[in-house]
């Protein structure tokens, strides 16, 4: 004993410290009643309650087009490369055209041969139409003279049988000229079949825009047997995207189109990107269990900073009101500890059962801290982080949101 009262004969100030510590947490204790716990208060506000339906969705280009190729063969040339900026008919890539060209220079000795073959049957036409003249002169000749009985019957019937020959040939000619005139038309399909095989292997952009995807290198070997195999992807106007997002079933209802949109990305968690509701699709999609339905959502994209495939975490706005009486949404959620209730509580129970549409209670602060006080209250728009007052409370009343533990040393 003598030796604690010498230890605090010398460290008076420490003494002092501990002493008024002490007698803060008795103090604290008293007034406290007891409890380790104090309620939060936050006051009824005006300003504006926003409700929001969120979802994750991916952004991509406005308008995405796959360049292919319909000629197999090896890429000997590419001249893009990712983010290249392409104008329409500019060439992307250049495909062996060693085949097709020899394709074509069978095509074209196909059409010369061919239009050969109509050049003899027309000489064979000329030829036979002269035969039929002179056979025809020649039966006419003779059946007069058969007639006159100074040739014979015989001779008239061979004259008759040397024309019908000569018909014959000029059909026969005239048959080989349209058949060499198909075989013209024939030959002259396939040139310009392969003449476009030929064309096909420069890969030219069919639109301008930015090249977000490359899929071949010089010495690839496509080949477009079954499937046109995809080279690029381009994508036409990056200044306006879309993003693609995932909306559940149970919020569908609220979504339409023309709702303003904030979204955020993770490459900027510091900027918010607004858009507007563009379509929503009515094929439902379903993983593990879960029903969803995507919502396009229109993006200007002008200053570039987003790209195609990143995540967009989205909260569409389905119902925004300004300048309204307000309460936290905590405070409508809010129950005092059990010690602190009402012992009669069946009408407070029965006012929780009212209907939640526009009915809800809160707890106000009462004279004594730990004995808060029920407040019916009808509520209008219910948001994210607010909920409306329509009658039950006053501007500048406070409301309880949570408890807070009071630790040992008092704080």
């Amino acid at each position: 004993m003598r030796g604690i009262l010498g230890w605090i004969k010398r460290h008076p100030i420490i003494t002092g410290v501990g002493v008024i510590a002490l007698l803060l947490i008795a103090a604290s204790f008293i007034f406290s009643g007891g409890r380790d716990y104090e309620y939060v208060e936050d006051d009824v506000s005006r300003g504006e309650v926003t409700r929001v339906v969120s979802a994750s969705g991916t952004l991509r280009a406005l308008n995405t087009i796959n360049v292919g190729a319909e000629v197999s063969g090896q890429i000997t040339a590419v001249y893009v490369d990712f983010n290249s900026p392409v104008e329409k008919g500019q060439l992307l890539a250049q495909i062996d055209p060693t085949r097709p060209r020899a394709a074509v220079t069978q095509a074209r000795a196909q059409v010369d041969l061919a239009r050969a073959s109509l050049a003899q049957a027309e000489a064979a036409i000329a030829r036979a139409r002269t035969d039929v003249a002179v056979q025809t002169r020649e039966f006419n000749r003779r059946k007069e003279l058969a007639e006159k009985g100074f040739v014979s019957s015989a001779g008239r019937d061979q004259a008759e049988n040397l024309l019908a020959a000569a018909n014959t040939s000029l059909s026969t000619a005239q048959a080989q000229a349209q058949s060499a005139r198909a075989q013209i038309a024939q030959s002259l399909a396939s040139l310009r079949s392969s003449e476009l095989d030929l064309s096909r292997t420069r890969i030219i952009a069919p639109t301008g825009g930015v090249v977000i995807d490359k899929l071949v290198e010089p010495g690839t070997t496509v080949a477009a047997s079954f499937q046109t195999p995809n080279l690029f992807t381009i994508a036409a106007d990056t200044s306006r995207m879309q993003v693609e997002a995932a909306v559940d079933e149970a919020d569908i209802g609220q979504v339409r189109e023309g709702q303003d949109v904030r979204f955020t990305v993770d490459s900027y968690p510091d900027e918010t990107f607004v858009a507007k509701v563009q379509q929503i699709r009515q094929s439902a999609t379903q993983a593990q269990s879960a029903v969803s339905y995507l919502v396009i959502l229109d993006v200007d994209n002008i200053d570039g900073k987003l790209l195609t495939g990143m995540t967009a975490n989205v909260d569409i706005i389905t119902g925004k009101k300004d300048n309204v009486l307000r309460v936290p949404v905590a405070a409508t959620r809010f129950l005092p500890q059990e010690q602190d209730r009402p012992e009669d509580d069946a009408e407070a129970q029965a006012e929780e059962e009212k209907d939640a549409s526009n009915q809800v209670n809160v707890w106000v602060p009462g004279e004594d801290p730990y004995q808060p006080q029920r407040q019916a209250l009808t509520i209008g728009l219910r948001g994210e982080d607010y909920v409306e007052v329509t009658s039950g409370l006053d501007e500048g009343q406070n409301v309880l949101v949570r408890s807070r533990e009071i630790s040992n040393d008092g704080d």
